[in-house]
């Protein structure tokens, strides 16, 4: 069914020029960028999307560009800034859904670390100082129409412990590389899916880490990032940084794929005329089954410990200790002002502060003798409580 006579097409051209009305610039670092504009941009002109989100969208877009340009801009301005090492970060991954953020999360609330928080990713330039990462206007701001939203809709804490002073996903930096499974997320989107799955992410590392330097100009720190996708790149995501430590989440696979495709049909509410429930149930299997199988073959190639084992149901069931084994294993001091900072934010972050999340395998076209099937070689190589 064609889309709907008068719904606009994004044009990637005129994209880029509102970006650069909009900040005043017209210079970007490299065109690394435009491939997976065009590819993404034409599968969303090929879908029914309707105008509004449509218009959602092509705001992103646009907030993407102009960000890559600002921080073009000013490392341009303060080039000695990326002579400054991003030392020893640390990255968490996994199958989506199996505790990232929570650990995430757990990590950022330790003072010694520095995590890329919401705000200021959103909103980079110029970079905050160590004392103004929470408190600085853009922060409150941000802050403010986080409480208005929540209290509007209460329900939608029950989805994501974020916050905009709570560290955020790496996808919204490499967004501005248009390489990021935030993007596929907007919609039935396959080919863009598929080319992202086989693409060179070299560029999107390499801005990564661009943006890593302008974010430590005066907030420097040893960087704790998380992205369950970092999965799928172990080996670029070393070629860039060769020191990274590398922490993979582990919990049950068939109730991780239900909260998975459960986010994903939420996206598809606001970017898709009718939520395809079979077709998220098929792409998020195959995904998932992507995460754990890439990071397998990373971990055979490059050694057992190269790689940190952390389980969810230990996690949730004892944090604290989980968190010391986990420092050990990492090579740092778990101090008392790391303990304290993470038993503040559990102490402010109960689990199911906002409702319970709930989903079901069924509601998705997946049985779960299917989905067991699907990660056999996960669950037979590691020790997985289960919690179906």
């Amino acid at each position: 069914m064609p889309q709907k006579q008068g719904v606009p097409k994004l044009v990637a051209q005129q994209v880029i020029e509102q970006a650069q009305q909009a900040t005043g610039l017209e210079h970007f670092d490299s065109d690394s960028y435009r491939e997976g504009l065009d590819i993404f941009l034409s599968d969303v002109n090929a879908g029914q999307a309707p105008e509004a989100a449509v218009q959602r969208i092509q705001g992103a877009v646009v907030q993407a560009l102009a960000n890559r340009l600002k921080v073009t801009a000013y490392l341009e301005q303060h080039p000695t800034l990326l002579q400054r090492p991003i030392a020893r970060p640390v990255f968490v991954f996994g199958i989506p859904r199996t505790g990232t953020t929570l650990l995430n999360n757990l990590l950022a609330a330790d003072p010694a670390r520095r995590s890329p928080l919401t705000w200021e990713i959103d909103d980079p330039v110029p970079p905050a100082s160590t004392q103004m990462l929470r408190t600085d206007p853009r922060a409150l701001q941000r802050l403010e129409t986080e409480r208005q939203m929540l209290a509007a809709r209460p329900e939608m804490g029950k989805y994501y412990r974020g916050s905009a002073i709570y560290p955020n996903e790496c996808v919204f930096i490499m967004a501005h590389d248009f390489k990021t499974l935030m993007w596929e997320s907007r919609g039935k989107l396959p080919n863009y899916r598929d080319w992202l799955f086989q693409t060179d992410m070299t560029s999107a590392y390499e801005y990564h880490k661009r943006f890593l330097q302008l974010l430590q100009a005066d907030a420097p720190g040893t960087w704790n990032l998380k992205m369950p996708s970092h999965a799928l790149w172990i080996h670029t995501l070393l070629k860039v940084y060769p020191d990274a430590r590398l922490v993979w989440t582990h919990r049950d696979p068939l109730t991780a794929l239900g909260s998975f495709c459960s986010i994903i049909a939420l996206s598809h509410q606001a970017h898709t005329p009718a939520v395809d429930h079979a077709w998220i149930g098929k792409n998020c299997t195959w995904q998932a089954q992507q995460h754990a199988d890439r990071i397998m073959d990373a971990r055979a190639a490059l050694g057992e410990d190269r790689i940190i084992d952390v389980h969810y149901q230990q996690l949730t069931r004892e944090p604290i200790s989980s968190m010391r084994r986990l420092y050990a294993q990492l090579g740092d001091e778990f101090t008392a002002e790391a303990e304290a900072g993470m038993q503040a934010w559990l102490d402010d972050n109960p689990q199911d502060k906002f409702g319970k999340h709930e989903y079901k395998l069924a509601q998705y076209g997946l049985a779960p003798a299917a989905a067991e099937a699907t990660f056999e070689r996960y669950l037979s190589r590691y020790d997985i409580e289960r919690e179906g």
